[in-house]
């Protein structure tokens, strides 16, 4: 039963079905792909809510300093790239790290690798058109035209988001107002969820909150992978165009308004407030394996894949850089903390125009990345589909479009219905951390493989290092790093020393008798520096309070420890998946002394390992809930119907 499990396919019975047509349905699909397309396709999926977005809150935590992280990222997608190409080299069809798995690990790892991806494309997608939809409704409620007495085209609030976000927002507001908090001093974002939540239409007592722009959106660009590869292709060029050069304007124009006073101090916040956005500067990056799933529409895969990634990643990369420099350069990085950053920097220094520029291509650079990962997911249902662990129709291809049609149709319900109502937080983080995991596993397949003669090679192999002495003395490096330069934070992790709550956890975390004793404590602290004012807020009090002036502040109060401190269990828990990393560590170091692993694939599992470990341990349990549900799916279906089952029993 064991051995049936991780049952491999061999790359030489790949390639001869992918000649055949490879499955069930006669079709193929079409080779329409150059090194030019498979750029442009990576530059889509990679330039989208990282640069229009998430950049923002990433800036605003680790200052000018998150370039380091952008270029970390980009090294790290670089290891796991290399990666992908020696695969996608060896194995150019459709399936990506999921075909990939399959013939390092087998059968039981490749379908878990696959669920995964389902997870990481679905999710994205979500993410993607929740972005989407934001920077949409804002473009409309922009629109000026006198001539017609329109004056911004306002969407209701509850039409715009989803119901839990709109919730949580209601309850935070809540909060936040029996703090002391005006409804009129509330950030933007925690007033229109309320606003959304207050105002939404009923059905009993269920309040009817839903994303209507994000559902459009991905209709629209299911009907647009659904109709071929070609059109997809053309759509995703045009894009990129469009975005690119608003990105080269946005760099002409912005570098003039540099003021490097800014940039000091450069890392305001050390190495743990850059290292605060792995999630957001992550999920910039993701996308760039889904170009690996269109091998099979590929004119030559094995040469113009490796050279496809590669380029989108440099490319995306200093594009990046460029543009963190210059936000944080224009306005103070304590500034940036908003969801469309590169809007909002322009509006600062008065240039309306390029605010307006921004907006209509940021919806441009959604879209792209949106009809990438929507062209990719199907693909991998494909793939799985072939294999039999799917029902045969994900792999139908359209006779007269050439794509694969039922599993695209799934897809766009898959992804269309969640978007109505999922948050994008959790949704980020869940879609960041199945893509790591890929990475992982793609990395730890060409080690898997590195060694073994009768591997039918490809055109392209990562250039050989031998990592015998280089991983031990750089993890060596890294604990002497960390006793030396961050001896208190070190200590503190392995000592799970109990740190303080922050001041919006703290204060949301209060009853009212709590907030009644907060609020007696802040008069008293004012009445002796003589700041005496009415309607005090609790929140914006403590927050303006030095760390030290906080801390002492938490210490004098009445209020119990554990409202105060995070400590035992609850603050351990969140230190697992770090720990998890220590000890995979030694064991690949291990495995590098003894078998002199080759060190760029060892380099690329372990930092990405690193990020997936910076997730934290929701992340963790989110994720393994759906690969449990995943391995029931598989023993129920998929192992029954694997045609290396079924071929292994008429042998």
């Amino acid at each position: 039963m064991f051995e049936k499990l991780f049952r491999k396919k061999s790359i030489a019975k790949i390639l001869e079905d992918a000649e055949k047509g490879y499955g069930d349905h006669g079709a193929s699909l079409h080779k329409t792909l150059g090194v030019r397309d498979l750029t442009a396709f990576g530059i889509a999926a990679i330039i989208g809510a990282g640069i229009f977005s998430t950049i923002g809150k990433a800036s605003a935590d680790g200052g000018p300093a998150v370039i380091f992280l952008f270029i970390f990222t980009a090294v790290a997608c670089s290891f796991a790239a290399f990666a992908y190409a020696e695969f996608a080299s060896m194995v150019p069809v459709s399936g990506s790290a999921y075909t990939y798995s399959y013939v390092a690990f087998g059968e039981l790892v490749a379908w878990i690798i696959g669920w995964s991806l389902i997870m990481e494309y679905a999710i994205g997608n979500i993410t993607v058109a929740i972005s989407w939809s934001d920077y949409f409704t804002g473009l409309l409620s922009s629109i000026r035209i006198p001539a017609f007495n329109i004056n911004g085209i306002h969407l209701p609030d509850w039409m715009t988001m989803d119901y839990l976000t709109a919730y949580n927002g209601h309850k935070h507001a809540e909060a936040l107002v029996n703090a002391g908090k005006s409804f009129a001093n509330l950030d933007d974002a925690t007033r229109i969820a309320n606003n959304a939540w207050i105002t939404a239409p009923k059905i009993g007592d269920f309040h009817i909150v839903a994303d209507l722009p994000a559902l459009g959106i991905i209709i629209f660009i299911t009907w647009l992978v659904y109709r071929g590869m070609k059109e997809s292709r053309n759509a995703s060029n045009a894009m990129v165009i469009v975005k690119l050069t608003v990105i080269l304007l946005v760099l002409a124009v912005g570098v003039f308004y540099v003021d490097t006073a800014n940039w000091d101090p450069f890392a305001p916040n050390g190495v743990s407030g850059v290292l605060k956005g792995v999630s957001a500067v992550f999920f910039a990056y993701i996308g760039f394996d889904a170009i690996s799933t269109t091998a099979e529409e590929c004119k030559n895969p094995q040469r113009d894949l490796p050279r496809g990634m590669m380029w989108a990643i440099i490319i995306c990369t200093v594009l990046y850089v460029a543009i963190a420099l210059v936000l944080t350069g224009i306005v103070s990085y304590k500034l940036l903390a908003v969801g469309d950053p590169l809007a909002f920097v322009f509006d600062q220094i008065d240039l309306k125009l390029m605010s307006g520029i921004i907006a209509v291509s940021a919806v441009f650079a959604m879209a792209s990345v949106l009809l990438v990962f929507q062209m990719g997911q199907p693909r991998i249902w494909m793939s799985m589909s072939r294999d039999g662990l799917l029902p045969k129709s994900f792999s139908k291809i359209h006779p007269k479009y050439k794509t694969p049609s039922f599993s695209t149709i799934v897809v766009g319900f898959v992804v269309a219905i969640p978007s109505l109502f999922m948050n994008l937080t959790i949704v980020t983080d869940l879609c960041s951390i199945g893509t790591l995991f890929a990475f992982v596993l793609v990395c730890a397949g060409v080690l898997v493989l590195q060694n073994k003669p009768d591997i039918q090679r490809g055109k392209f192999r990562i250039p050989y290092v031998n990592s015998k002495f280089i991983i031990p003395i750089l993890f060596i490096g890294s604990l002497f790093f960390g006793f030396s330069f961050y001896k208190k934070e070190t200590t503190a992790f392995i000592l799970n020393t109990p740190r303080i709550y922050e001041p919006v956890s703290f204060i949301t975390s209060l009853n009212d008798q709590e907030l009644s004793t907060i609020k007696k404590e802040i008069e008293i602290a004012q009445t002796k520096a003589n700041l005496i004012e009415k309607n005090t807020d609790s929140e914006a009090y403590l927050n303006q309070l030095s760390a030290e002036q906080y801390e002492q502040f938490i210490n004098n109060s009445e209020i119990t420890q554990e409202k105060k401190y995070e400590s035992g269990w609850k603050l351990f828990k969140h230190k697992i998946p770090m720990w998890i990393f220590f000890f995979i560590c030694l064991v690949i170091i291990y495995y590098c002394i003894t078998k002199n692993l080759s060190l760029i694939p060892v380099l690329g599992l372990m930092s990405c390992l690193y990020m997936m470990c910076e997730l934290g341990i929701s992340n963790w349990i989110g994720f393994g809930i759906w690969l449990i549900v995943g391995l029931f799916v598989y023993f129920l279906y998929g192992f029954k119907h694997s045609k290396l089952r079924l071929a292994e029993s008429n042998s």
